[in-house]
């Protein structure tokens, strides 16, 4: 009796087509569902500035230097979150990216706002990425630390708003962030501080 036929590479198709099937599917998805939203006045204001601001990391340098203004918060505190961010700006915008190149969005399409055209590859999303890792170090130590996650949460998730990045992008960037902001909260501890007017105190700067 002659051997039964093996299956052929179309019966079963390579994993990581499989998985670039399913990532498709959950952007296509997700982007269906963030297309109802768009068009809002107010919803496009705040998502197209959230973008704007997230761009470099602005937004993340001014709140960590703001922050630091506070009586319990040094220079230093300020001086460690831009320092993790500009690592994290440069691994993940240059060898992460390059590895992947995916193309974005396609950027001629009708826009409510302007936008800074960004010239790096799609995935992961930097955006992302530097606000969980900004929002992880701020956090630190900090009472507010639901308001860090909840405007990072804004500033990711208004690359897929203004159709500059793949959901899946996002979610891989935040993943990104999350772990980079681990591993620099073990690498850096976060600076104690003495209280004000404790004896021997240091003094601000």
């Amino acid at each position: 009796m002659s051997a039964p036929p093996r299956p052929t590479s179309s019966s079963s198709p390579h994993p990581l087509h499989a998985l670039t099937k399913a990532v498709a599917r959950f952007d296509t998805a997700i982007d269906t569902r963030v297309d109802r939203l768009r068009g809002h006045p107010h919803l496009d204001r705040l998502m197209y500035a959230a973008s704007e601001l997230g761009d470099f990391s602005l937004i993340w340098h001014l709140t960590s230097a703001t922050r630091a203004l506070a009586p319990d918060r040094r220079l230093v505190h300020a001086v460690r979150v831009s320092a993790v961010l500009g690592v994290e700006s440069a691994l993940v915008n240059g060898p992460v990216k390059s590895v992947f190149r995916r193309h974005r969005p396609a950027w001629e399409q009708e826009r409510p706002h302007k936008l800074r055209r960004p010239r790096t590859s799609s995935f992961p999303s930097g955006h992302a990425s530097a606000a969980m890792t900004a929002a992880g170090l701020l956090a630190q130590n900090d009472p507010l630390w639901p308001l860090y996650y909840a405007i990072g949460a804004v500033v990711a998730s208004s690359r897929v708003y203004v159709k500059i990045h793949h959901p899946s992008d996002v979610v891989a960037g935040a993943l990104v962030g999350v772990v980079l902001a681990q591993a620099a909260r073990k690498v850096w501890p976060f600076p104690a501080v003495t209280p004000p007017g404790t004896p021997g105190s240091p003094s601000r700067g």
